[in-house]
């Protein structure tokens, strides 16, 4: 039984070593499931930190966003407000523009902008990164 190697990185070379370091079945039963305990140790501590770092950035939001300054609550509504135009003027605003200057009054069509940096800005905003995805494939709510 392969146990190993579908469950840890280098299972299988785990698997030929187990093989030949304990030779009695039950010794290299009791083996695999000591791997496999820290593995899944690992992973949980892993888990644990990443929860850890999102308590705190949460309680950093929260004094932000209390906070009487306009510089230091109204800077993430500013991105979020600075973001949606962009992106009106970019995919609305813009090819209404274009349309309308180049069939009314014969303008040139002007360069599209590059929105790699604003939609990388816009997803970490609205909380939209690998992480909510890694929680989505591992059905966690």
């Amino acid at each position: 039984m392969n146990v190993l190697s579908n469950l840890v990185p280098f299972g299988g070379l785990l698997e030929k070593v187990f093989d030949r370091v304990f030779p009695n079945p039950e010794d290299k039963a009791k083996a695999q499931l000591e791997v496999l305990a820290m593995q899944q140790k690992g992973e949980l501590a892993e888990l644990a930190a990443i929860t850890e770092g999102d308590k705190a950035q949460a309680e950093v939001n929260k004094v932000e966003a209390a906070s009487e300054s306009l510089f230091v609550s109204g800077w993430r509504p500013a991105v979020g407000w600075i973001c949606a135009a962009a992106l009106f003027a970019q995919y609305i605003g813009a090819p209404l523009v274009t349309y309308i200057g180049a069939n009314a009054f014969g303008w040139t069509i002007p360069p599209r902008m590059d929105f790699s940096e604003l939609l990388t800005l816009l997803f970490g905003l609205l909380g939209l990164g690998y992480f909510r995805t890694l929680d989505k494939k591992n059905a966690k709510p």
